[in-house]
C-alpha cells in the first residue's frame, strides 16, 4: 500500500457546543467532507478519535472502508492522534489532516503526495515561515519514529515532530495558491463565526 489518509478527530477546542465532526454542514456531517475529499487519492482512510464511543458514532456514517483508532490521551494538540494514526497506517506515505476542514482540495492533496517520494515529509509553509503540519504528507515510518522521539523528549507537538525529521520538503503556499486560490483547504470550522464564513464560501465566486 502506498497512500494512507489519517483524519484527526481529537481536537474539541470549539464554541459550537458539540462534536464538530457530527455537525451538519451542507447536508453532510462535517467529518465526511474530509473523508470524501481523500478517498480518491488514498488507499485507506483512518479516523483517530478520542474515545470508543466517538468512533462508534462516526462508524455508523463512515461506512466499512474507513478504519478507526482511539488516541490514548486527549489534548488540544493533535500530536497523540497523529502518533496513533502513524502506528496504524499501512501506507508508505500518510496524509495527515483535521476532521473539520470541509474544503480540502483533492488537487492540493495529490500535489503533496507527488512531492513526497525521496523526502521524509512535504509540509506547506506560509511566507512568514509558519508551517501547516496538520495538513501535510509524511513518510509513515519516518514520522512514527520522529513522533516517538518527541514523545520521549516530552515535546508533544506536531512542530516538534517535524523538527525531528530530516529531509523535509517545505512547499510554499504560493505554489498551493495556484491550485486553491482562496486557500480553502486550510479553512477549519471551530466556531459559529467560522460556520457562517463556511456557508458563504459555498457560494460560487463572482467573476470580476
Amino acid at each position: 500500500m502506498n497512500h494512507s489518509a489519517i483524519v484527526l478527530a481529537v481536537d474539541f477546542s470549539s464554541t459550537l457546543g458539540q462534536d464538530r465532526g457530527l455537525l451538519d454542514f451542507n447536508n453532510k456531517l462535517l467529518f465526511m467532507h474530509v473523508v470524501n475529499a481523500v478517498k480518491a487519492v488514498a488507499e485507506e482512510t483512518i479516523i483517530v478519535t478520542s474515545s470508543q464511543e466517538q468512533s462508534e458514532k462516526y462508524r455508523k456514517v463512515a461506512g466499512s472502508n474507513v478504519r478507526f483508532a482511539v488516541a490514548p490521551a486527549l489534548s488540544n494538540d493533535p500530536f497523540m492522534g497523529a502518533l496513533t494514526g502513524f502506528e496504524m497506517a499501512a501506507g508508505k506515505y500518510s496524509l495527515l489532516l483535521p476532521f473539520d476542514a470541509p474544503f480540502v482540495s483533492k488537487e492540493v492533496v495529490e500535489l503533496l503526495f507527488e512531492l513526497c517520494p525521496g523526502r521524509s515529509a512535504v509540509v506547506p509553509r506560509w511566507p512568514d515561515t509558519k508551517i501547516e503540519p496538520l495538513l501535510a504528507v509524511y513518510r509513515t515510518q519516518a514520522a512514527l519514529e520522529a513522533a516517538k522521539l518527541a514523545l520521549n523528549d516530552g515535546k508533544l507537538s506536531l512542530a516538534n515532530m517535524v523538527d525531528n525529521l530530516g529531509g523535509v520538503r517545505y512547499v510554499s503556499t504560493l505554489v498551493i495558491q495556484e491550485l486553491d486560490p482562496d486557500f480553502k483547504t486550510f479553512f477549519r470550522i471551530k466556531s459559529p463565526l467560522d460556520l457562517k464564513k463556511a456557508l458563504v464560501m459555498l457560494k460560487p465566486r463572482k467573476l470580476k
